[in-house]
């Protein structure tokens, strides 16, 4: 049997013992579980013997427990909700304390690591880039917008990709010389993103990657940023208590980032926010 371990169990669901199939059941209704409980732990949780475990274990083509819960561990970092969702019976106060406190200890330990004059160096090539590009999907395309209108408010030329009825080939054939691309590799990540790190690469513009994407063990460079080879390389932390990861961090970063955009836009910068606001005024939209 092959696949991931999510796919091995419904795979393996209509030829399952009936306290194999119970075992099936708790799995599926937390598919996480695996990871964090032992096999003494499991058993207990479902209702079943040991022995059970093990056998369903070998049946979904494993040598072990410890080889199964590998998979899923590897499983529950590609992002997925439904395999970090947790049975636990922490109240709703309790939960909520968590996230705050969870979501303050991102941002502190992110910012532990990235220095202000990294975030300086890559406003100052903001502001003298001919354009800026603005890339994310799925979750991370809320940020790539959010950061967008941020900082189209001190420079004029920014376009957030991918562009609605568009491919990505029509924008990447249009980076030139002096600017600037800022990617987001959020999890969970596209499939096609390593490849399009690999042709941002070859336009003649610079690139800044925003990731919580950890290195792989043993190597010195996430796959993103082999491809990539950023200018600039800005790794949040998105932890959280729950199924659904924490993005305080990143929220954060593209705050600061605008922010020093328009204090180091001088000047310049000032007196576009003035032109914007005088056409608010002239058009009665506020």
């Amino acid at each position: 049997m092959s696949g991931s371990y999510f796919v091995r169990i419904r795979t393996a669901l209509p030829s399952l013992h009936p306290s194999e199939r119970r075992l099936a059941d708790t799995i599926l209704s937390f598919p996480g579980e695996i990871a964090s409980y032992s096999a003494t732990e499991l058993a207990q949780l479902a209702n079943v013997s040991n022995a059970t475990v093990t056998r369903f274990v070998r049946r979904l083509g494993y040598e072990n427990f410890d080889q199964a819960r590998q998979a899923a561990r590897a499983t529950q970092q590609t992002g997925a909700a439904v395999f970090r969702a947790s049975s636990g019976d922490q109240g709703p106060e309790a939960a909520l304390m968590a996230q705050i406190a969870q979501g303050r200890q991102n941002v502190e330990n992110s910012f532990a690591a990235i220095s202000l004059a990294e975030i300086d160096a890559l406003a100052d090539a903001v502001l003298q880039a001919g354009r800026v590009w603005i890339i994310g999907f799925r979750t991370a395309q809320a940020f790539a917008f959010y950061l967008g209108a941020q900082i189209g408010q001190i420079v004029p030329n920014v376009t957030v990709l991918p562009i609605a009825g568009q491919t990505l080939a029509e924008s990447l054939g249009s980076i030139r010389a002096g600017d600037v691309a800022i990617l987001f590799a959020l999890r969970r990540t596209v499939r096609q993103l390593p490849g399009l790190c690999h042709e941002l690469r070859q336009t003649p513009g610079r690139a800044a990657l925003i990731s919580d994407v950890a290195p792989l063990p043993g190597a010195d460079l996430s796959l993103f940023e082999a491809a990539l080879a950023p200018q600039w390389r800005l790794r949040v932390q998105t932890a959280a208590p729950g199924p659904l990861f924490n993005h305080a961090a990143v929220l954060t970063l593209c705050h600061i980032l605008a922010t020093r955009v328009l204090e180091r836009s001088g000047q310049a910068g000032r007196k576009r926010l003035l032109a914007i606001e005088a056409l608010h005024d002239s058009l009665d939209e506020f």
